[in-house]
Parts: structure tokens; sequence; C-alpha cells
């Protein structure tokens, strides 16, 4: 596999580059049931004491079930050459097609259990450690709401960094 692990105070990347516009596969479930999504909405950084990373999920996401029901997930990041594999994980449901079959990706399971993907440059797991649904009367910008159709809003997932590997 050939990956080090590293304290999350050591990652030398631009995480707003590196979610925003490089995008990540978020990834929840077991070795015999998991699934993925291409997100771009998240963050990493320092909350309650804890080195600490925040993703954000649509209510009828298939992942969101896996999220819902473990422990922990992990986010993936890969070089310029997954572009494709990002965009059709992003367009397809797990309810519908198998995509690390479709993608030709390689599943592992870290110390703690969780998927992650050999193909991957860099992979951080995280421990869920709050949750929250966004609502209409917490958005202090109404304008934001024109990016959700009738009560749409994301889950918001903390997780607790627990491990970082990187090639």
């Amino acid at each position: 596999m050939d990956f080090t692990q590293i304290s999350p105070l050591n990652l030398q990347d631009n995480l707003i580059k590196l979610i925003g516009k490089e995008y990540m596969l978020v990834t929840a479930g077991t070795k015999e049931s998991n699934n993925c999504l291409t997100a771009s909405w998240g963050g990493m950084g320092y909350l309650w004491n804890k080195p600490v990373a925040t993703i954000y999920i649509r209510p009828q996401r298939y992942t969101k079930e896996f999220i819902d029901r473990e422990e922990y997930f992990t986010l993936s990041f890969f070089d310029d050459s997954f572009k494709k594999m990002f965009a059709y994980c992003g367009s397809k449901s797990g309810r519908d097609v198998n995509k690390v079959k479709e993608c030709n990706l390689t599943t592992f399971e870290t110390k703690n259990g969780s998927i992650a993907y050999t193909e991957a440059r860099l992979v951080v797991e995280c421990k869920k450690v709050f949750a929250a649904p966004f609502e209409e009367k917490n958005f202090l910008d109404k304008s934001l709401l024109t990016n959700y159709a009738a009560q749409d809003y994301h889950i918001q997932y903390i997780g607790e960094i627990t491990d970082c590997l990187i090639k």
C-alpha cells in the first residue's frame, strides 16, 4: 500500500484547494458493504481540542445511510488522473451501481475498520463526534437558500481525525 502515517498537524496540502477544487471521496461502511460519494464541501481544523474534519451530506444521498450507521468515515484524496472517477462517483448512486468496481478502485480496511482506497494519495480517517442538519432559520444570509430545493438541507458531520495516511 505504501502509505505513511502522519499527524494531521503535519499535512502540507492547501486544504481549501484540496477539498473545494480537487475534491474527495467520502466513504463509510464495512468491507462487505460500503459506499462513497464525491464531495467538495468540507473543511479541516481544530475544535473541542481535537483535530477535526467537517463534511456535508444531503439527506437523500445513499452514503448518508452508511455514515449514520458507522462510527468512522474516511476522506480520500487522489491525484489529477482520477478526475473521471470523481465525476462518475458524483453522478451515480451506490443504490444502482457498484462505484468501486466501475472505477477500478481497490479498498482496504484502516486500523479502525473504515474503508479507504489504495489508489488515494491521502486518506483521512475520522470518528464521528457531531451531526446536525442545516435548518432554514439558521441561515443568516438568506440568499444561500437559493442553493436548496424545498427543505433539501445538508447534514453537517464533524469527525475527530484519528489517522492520516499519505503516499
